[in-house]
């Protein structure tokens, strides 16, 4: 009886090499642990005409499984192989970012600058159109009667509760993660990485652009 090897590809794997090997772009599982050694060293893909300077993905590519099968069947002709992943998966490869505190840090105090005022804006934009303060003082008048000055507990409460609102939907306190669900960020950047690698495949698949080398 053959051995039987499993394969799980991701829709998307990234690597820092030239070289793609089987065992960067398929998680491998068998019984016999020779087999997977053997196999992860095993040359599957190499990215030609990519630029060295720069630091984001700098070449990629669609593979399907079948050319994953061709490679691992050139070395075991008689293996069983059962996909149990995606038939098709992006491949990238990217160059290894050069560490820049300064530059970083600048980035990612631009970015806090922009979303502290952007988000005021939006803020006051609306309750300009709801007309929040008017409605605030008709409310305090109503159940008070007396007119409002404009610093009473709705203001203080309603204001509380937009810093609360935006610390439990960001789920974050400075650098710590309030609980252990992905934040609205997380989940919409998945969903668009998601996305792309999809149209990447499905425009590969239409085309005829499977690639192998």
């Amino acid at each position: 009886m053959s051995e039987i090897l499993y394969l799980k590809p991701e829709k998307n794997v990234r690597t820092y090499n030239r070289v793609l090997t089987l065992g960067e772009a398929v998680e491998m599982q068998c019984a016999d642990p020779a087999i997977v050694n053997r196999l992860k060293t095993e040359k599957l893909y190499a990215f030609q005409d990519v630029k060295p300077g720069r630091r984001s993905c700098a070449g990629r590519t669609v593979i399907s499984i079948l050319d994953v099968v061709e490679r691992i069947q050139a070395v075991y002709p008689s293996l069983e192989i059962q996909n149990l992943g995606e038939m098709d998966f992006v491949a990238e490869y990217s160059t290894k970012p050069e560490e820049n505190r300064f530059w970083t840090f600048l980035k990612v105090s631009l970015v806090c600058i922009l979303c502290f005022f952007g988000s005021a804006f939006s803020i006051m934009a609306f309750n300009n159109d709801v007309s929040t303060v008017d409605l605030f003082r008709q409310f305090y008048t109503l159940l008070t009667g007396q007119p409002s000055d404009g610093y009473t507990i709705l203001e203080f409460t309603y204001s509380l509760g937009l810093a609360v609102g935006i610390l439990a939907f960001f789920n974050h306190l400075g650098g710590r993660r309030l609980t252990k669900e992905p934040t609205p960020i997380e989940v919409e950047m998945r969903l668009y990485e998601d996305d792309v690698d999809t149209t990447l495949i499905k425009t590969a698949a239409r085309n005829g652009k499977h690639k192998k080398k």
